[in-house]
């Protein structure tokens, strides 16, 4: 499925270039606006990125959030600095469906793997947001993408399947905010290697072009994130060219 993404700072709708906070552009001052507009377009989930709760947990946009969620029909998976049980506990009572677990995954691990349990594979995305070395090698960011682990990308996924892991949203970061298209190879890969998993495609989408290479090596989602900011294409326009979305 196509799912439209939202960047939310002070209640504001933006963007960062590459997850640089100095490289912020401001797109709405009213987030449901665009929500009832993506939904209406046909959109089934929102995506949303709580970037004021990323950078200080203690300023997490909870009465947005909760505004969003219980002024729409789709489901809303969040994310932005999931660092605790709590965190997760206050999001879903605030209506969220999912909750997108990025850094702390690679830090903590046995917490995540604790939460797929105690939450289930259906409430947890595992972020996954990467850097490809010359090798062609994926190594996991943390930190908001400034710092990289090194932990592989198939390392880290590996040591979850076990706990039953089931959404992955994987990013390459070079690509991110760019409009320079997705790295069809990377999520190719991943479908081949990892087919029971539902992989969220993010960074880069510029053009029906890049849907249409994405669903035809099986991609179960897209992130729509700029493309749509900035009128590349209208979400009626990308459902249309990505059947049964």
């Amino acid at each position: 499925m196509l799912i439209p993404a939202l960047d939310l700072i002070n209640g504001e709708v933006v963007r960062l270039q590459q997850g640089d906070f100095a490289r912020q552009t401001t797109y709405s001052s009213n987030p449901l606006t665009l929500v009832n507009a993506y939904e209406e377009a046909g959109a089934q989930w929102l995506h949303l990125v709580d970037l004021d709760g990323a950078r200080d947990t203690s300023k997490r946009q909870l009465e947005l959030l909760k505004n969003i969620t219980s002024n729409t029909n789709m489901n809303v998976q969040v994310g932005g600095g999931i660092r605790t049980q709590h965190d997760l506990e206050q999001l879903f009572a605030a209506g969220v469906q999912r909750a997108v677990v990025g850094s702390v995954a690679v830090r903590e691990p046995k917490l995540v793997q604790h939460w797929l349990q105690e939450f289930g594979p259906d409430a947890i995305v595992l972020a996954l947001d990467v850097n490809i070395d010359n090798q062609g090698v994926a190594y996991v960011a943390t930190h908001g993408w400034q710092e990289t682990s090194n932990t592989t990308l198939t390392e880290l996924i590996d040591s979850y399947l076990p706990f039953g892991l089931r959404h992955v949203l994987c990013t390459d970061i070079s690509r991110d905010g760019m409009l320079t298209g997705t790295n069809v190879a990377l999520y190719e890969q991943l479908k081949q290697q990892y087919p029971q998993l539902q992989v969220q495609a993010s960074g880069g989408v510029a053009s029906l072009d890049d849907l249409t290479a994405l669903q035809a090596i099986n991609c179960d989602s897209v992130i729509l994130g700029k493309a749509l900011l900035t009128g590349k294409f209208t979400l009626t326009e990308a459902l249309q060219c990505w059947p049964n979305a």
